[in-house]
């Protein structure tokens, strides 16, 4: 008889948790958003002759330390890429302007001047990104919002990059 009744007894406890899982919800899928890397735009390429609207020759070459043969730009709207030439018509130095979207701007410094392995830098004040020297030369990259300056110069010196960078964003206004 006890087994009996110790057996009604888990057939109604099985039962009651069947029931019981039935009626409970299944936990739904996250549904968090993944976590995508911004669309960067492509890399800029020199199209046309001409002199950069938002930075003085002379103050590249003053900067860079080589005097400056030719001056191109990109078709890029409104803010070209510039792209500085030695008079040996070898490339010098470049000024990438971004103007858009603030993950884009970000995004496009870090992959100039990866956080991982750059020195970070906060100039002109309200900036934020980095730079580093290379095999061959030197960038300075910096973002602030959904705007990016990033210089490219055939110096080891970061410090001529970096004055640039400052230039073309006074020039430019923002």
């Amino acid at each position: 008889m006890r087994r009996l009744l110790a057996l009604g007894a888990a057939a109604l406890l099985l039962a009651g948790c069947a029931a019981r899982d039935e009626a409970t919800p299944a936990r739904p899928a996250s549904t968090a958003p993944a976590s995508t890397a911004p669309t960067l735009p492509p890399d800029p390429e020199p199209v046309r002759s001409g002199p950069c609207p938002y930075l003085d020759t002379d103050e590249v070459a003053r900067s860079n330390g080589q005097h400056v043969g030719e001056v191109r730009t990109s078709a890029d709207t409104p803010h070209p890429t510039c792209f500085f030439y030695r008079p040996d018509g070898e490339l010098q130095m470049t000024v990438r302007v971004y103007v858009g979207e603030s993950e884009v701007a970000t995004a496009l410094v870090d992959r100039a001047a990866p956080i991982a392995t750059s020195n970070p830098t906060e100039q002109p004040p309200g900036w934020k990104g980095g730079y580093e020297s290379r095999d061959d030369g030197a960038v300075y990259a910096v973002a602030k919002g959904g705007q990016a300056v990033i210089v490219t110069t055939n110096q080891q010196q970061s410090v001529k990059a970096r004055t640039v960078a400052a230039a073309a964003i006074s020039g430019l206004g923002i």
